[in-house]
């Protein structure tokens, strides 16, 4: 179970008042407010997060929101290993959704409080592995709405794929609108309703937050900015920075994540 955790993505920030930009993550975020208050933007609706409360998103859920004073511990743990726990708990292979975002709940904040310190203080695998599945156990077993079979979260429509799917594969070249719709034989004007409709942002927004986790992920493996930017096809390292402050919080310099 342990080797799940690699690659996955820890972020401690303190005292935030910065405004986040609606983006999305192709994992779960699941993170503990500590201090102050974020009011936070996701499936459409405007929610409220005070200390002591528990904020989830499902992968490639649209979320931003604005921050005052906040801070919070976030993990960004791969679709892969909810599924294994939900395997665990139910004997099947689906992927656990949770439709509550923010939790109020002492006993899921403490558990998940407990991983999150094993984490901080190196603890051996066997003490980080045992907190995991008992906090997310908890999550999923009193917060899953439903669970879904193993596919890819958006491919609910063929259109949709088949462009996620060139996005993933030409994501460091210059993607125009003429090659988005030709893609999928649309017009520029069908393409755009249809992404915007099922995505919830709109294609060129997709991208540059597809290119800022990408070259997230490089980063914490020790890639530098210039070079992560320019990997993921962004014009200028100061363009990569910018925006990567509008999702974050923060520039890549001053980065809170951590790589476990």
């Amino acid at each position: 179970m342990i080797n799940f955790l690699r690659n996955t993505l820890f972020e401690n920030l303190q005292c935030s008042n910065e405004n986040f930009e609606k983006h999305y993550h192709d994992t779960y975020t699941i993170g503990l407010t500590y201090k102050g208050f974020l009011k936070s933007y996701n499936l459409k609706q405007n929610f409220e997060s005070y200390i002591y409360s528990c904020r989830i998103n499902n992968p490639g859920e649209i979320h931003g929101g604005v921050s005052k004073e906040w801070s919070h511990l976030n993990f960004y743990p791969k679709t892969e290993l909810l599924m294994s726990v939900y395997e665990q708990i139910f004997s099947e292979k689906k992927i656990p959704i949770f439709e509550k975002h923010i939790i109020y709940d002492d006993i899921l904040f403490t558990k998940l409080d407990r991983f999150f310190h094993s984490i901080s203080n190196f603890e051996d695998s066997l003490g980080v592995e045992s907190n995991l599945i008992d906090a997310l156990s908890y999550l999923i077993l009193n917060y899953t709405t439903y669970a879904s079979d193993h596919s890819n979260t958006f491919d609910d429509k063929k259109i949709i794929k088949q462009t996620l799917d060139f996005i993933g594969d030409s994501i460091e070249v210059n993607l125009t609108l003429d090659l988005l719709a030709q893609n999928c034989s649309l017009s520029k004007y069908h393409f755009l309703r249809v992404f915007k409709k099922e995505i919830g942002m709109t294609p060129h927004s997709f991208i540059i937050n597809e290119r800022i986790n990408r070259a997230n992920i490089l980063l914490q493996n020790g890639v530098s900015i210039s070079e992560a930017s320019q990997s993921v096809g962004f014009s200028d390292q100061s363009h990569f920075t910018r925006n990567f402050k509008k999702y974050f919080g923060y520039t890549p310099k001053k980065s809170n994540f951590i790589l476990y």
